[in-house]
């Protein structure tokens, strides 16, 4: 596991008692009010949905068990080799140039089976750091043209900029070219593109840029003129079809981390920007790819607060125009011992899945036992399909995040989450562009200690109690005699958002060490169908958890930038 020094301060972490002032405000007693505009659009559904990470040291990413539980949970994308390992792998040999750790039945090939039993699209990413890009070329011609796979995606490298350019040399991503300067990276993405469309005109690139207002964004090295970003694009800005950025906001509480959805717009306005600036007439094609997300940084890895993240954070990006957003990571593992979150135990691991491991005397769930994490980012089917429309929907109280989707068959969902750990919220919900048809609504619902989804009746379309901590989707028919199926109007062109500016000594990325997950034994668990196919005409799906908290004390950090290598692994 690679460390990496920040501002040259250190990471504390410690518990807390409750959640006291820093819970997000909210009135246990006050009415939260929810506005959904069902017929104002604010784009579709990506194709590719709720994506996640593997890497080709997780053995067990094809197994019959595994690859159920990914589809249910509605994921549409896989990632593949998996973080900086990317960067010293060799796809056709199979094999890591700094000898990392590989695993059987983690190759390619392998690895496309497992993306097709799931019924997810491919995103690879070629090796930038210790490769060439006639390797890459070779490997589309493999995929696309000798295996007709139809890879349509393809990054060239992961955080090509933690290659040590910026912090004096020190960094966690392998470069071995002997220029290490965005301009270099810019010519040879450049390279790559040509080599890797040569092969197939109909594959998209991806550009790996920093994200706005996250650690290196706007530095310069000795001899740069410009920052990383800036130069990259006016280099590689019409030769690329798609921008990588990762999302790791962080938070020194919980609280800190439910609410950085909000800082999202900035960061797309930015991103926009910058392409509109160097894209030229292509600007508008060029797509915004976050491959890599979660709950890092903060308190909560598998706890409640990071199942309330993800969708939440999902559905941003996606309504930001985002078109593929990737969690960090199916199986992860973790070396830290566990801490009590809200009053419960967090594993402190980035999977959404149990690895099995053991740390500091204690250890997870069997293998392969969804995390609350795994729950959160499930509870999106519920609300979406790929092609639905995503609506206008606004929260009078910001302890309440809300998301609306226009079903293709003329329903309305609007999913609802409480970020208060210890009071529920009593909401009052309007619409306009839809009358939803009356009467009580079936509840869907995970709640804590539960190891299968539950159904029962509660509330109405006007009004809903919602659980601390918890998500919960209203499934909404129209009312009989309404015009169900008239499409949402496009929203009006947003209004420019300040583009965020880098704060001093902070990070939004991590490295990643070494790459996959432990070695356990997979054990059967109790899971239930897809969400979207519970068979309730009018449904709720709640998912919810009380409790503790646990600070991150910090100014600069030492932060374990964290893809756990095979020390860290069960045995």
């Amino acid at each position: 596991m690679r460390l990496r020094f920040v501002a040259g301060a250190v990471a504390v972490l410690a518990a807390s008692a409750g959640v006291g002032a820093l819970a997000p405000s909210a009135d246990a007693a006050a009415t939260v009010g929810i506005r959904v505009d069902a017929g104002t659009s604010l784009g579709t559904v990506p194709s590719s949905g709720a994506g996640l990470n593997t890497g080709v040291g997780d053995d067990r990413m094809g197994d019959a068990k595994v690859t159920s539980l990914m589809k249910a949970a509605g994921v549409r994308q896989l990632r593949y080799p998996g973080g900086s390992g990317a960067d010293d792998f060799h796809w056709k040999t199979h094999t890591m140039g700094n000898g990392g750790w590989i695993v059987p039945n983690t190759d390619f090939d392998s690895f496309m089976a497992t993306a097709k039993k799931v019924g997810a699209q491919p995103i690879l990413t070629a090796n930038y750091g210790s490769g060439t890009p006639q390797e890459a070329a070779d490997w589309v011609k493999y995929a696309n043209v000798d295996k007709g796979y139809g890879v349509k995606y393809w990054e060239i490298g992961n955080e090509v900029y933690g290659n040590g350019h910026y912090g004096n040399g020190k960094g966690w991503e392998t470069d071995n070219h002997a220029d290490k300067s965005p301009k270099e990276y810019g010519k040879n993405l450049v390279a790559y593109a040509r080599a890797m469309k040569a092969v197939d005109p109909k594959v998209k690139i991806g550009a790996v840029l920093t994200t706005p207002g996250f650690w290196p964004d706007a530095e310069k090295a000795p001899g740069d003129s410009a920052d990383w970003n800036n130069t990259v694009l006016s280099i590689a800005g019409r030769s690329i079809d798609f921008v990588i950025v990762h999302w790791y906001p962080g938070g020194k509480t919980t609280a800190d981390l439910l609410n950085t959805p909000s800082r999202i717009a900035g960061v797309r306005s930015s991103l926009r920007s910058l392409i509109a600036k160097y894209a030229g007439s292509r600007a508008a094609s060029v797509e915004i790819a976050v491959t890599e997300t979660d709950t890092v940084f903060s308190p909560a890895l598998t706890s409640q607060a990071a199942a309330l993240f993800a969708p939440d954070t999902y559905m941003t990006w996606f309504e930001q125009g985002a078109t593929h957003v990737d969690w960090w990571n199916l199986h992860n593992g973790s070396g830290d011992a566990p801490t009590t979150v809200n009053g419960e135990t967090d594993y402190q691991d980035g999977g959404i899945l149990s690895a099995g491991t053991c740390a500091g005397g204690k250890c997870q769930p069997r293998r392969d036992t969804p995390f609350p994490t795994y729950w959160g980012i499930r509870s999106l089917t519920a609300l979406a399909k790929p092609g639905d429309t995503m609506v206008k929907s606004s929260s009078r109280n910001s302890s309440v995040a809300v998301h609306a989707v226009r079903s293709s068959k003329g329903g309305l969902n609007v999913m609802l989450i409480n970020k208060s750990p210890k009071d529920a919220a009593q909401v009052s919900l309007s619409y306009a562009g839809f009358t939803p048809a009356a009467g009580a609504f079936t509840t869907v619902s995970y709640a804590k200690g539960d190891t299968a989804l539950t159904t029962a009746k509660r509330g109405t379309a006007g009004a809903q109690k919602l659980p601390p901590y918890s998500i919960t989707t209203l499934q909404l028919k129209p009312a009989l005699g309404t015009t169900s199926a008239d499409k949402p109007t496009p929203a009006p062109t947003p209004t420019a958002v300040t583009p965020v500016v880098s704060a001093p000594g902070t990070t939004g990325t991590r490295a990643q060490g070494g790459i996959g997950a432990p070695v356990g034994q997979a054990t059967p668990s109790s899971t239930s169908g897809d969400l979207a196919s519970t068979g309730a005409s009018s449904a709720v799906v709640t998912y919810s958890a009380l409790g503790g908290l646990l600070v991150i004390a910090a100014g600069g950090v030492l932060v374990q930038r964290g893809r756990r290598r095979r020390g860290l692994h069960g045995r």
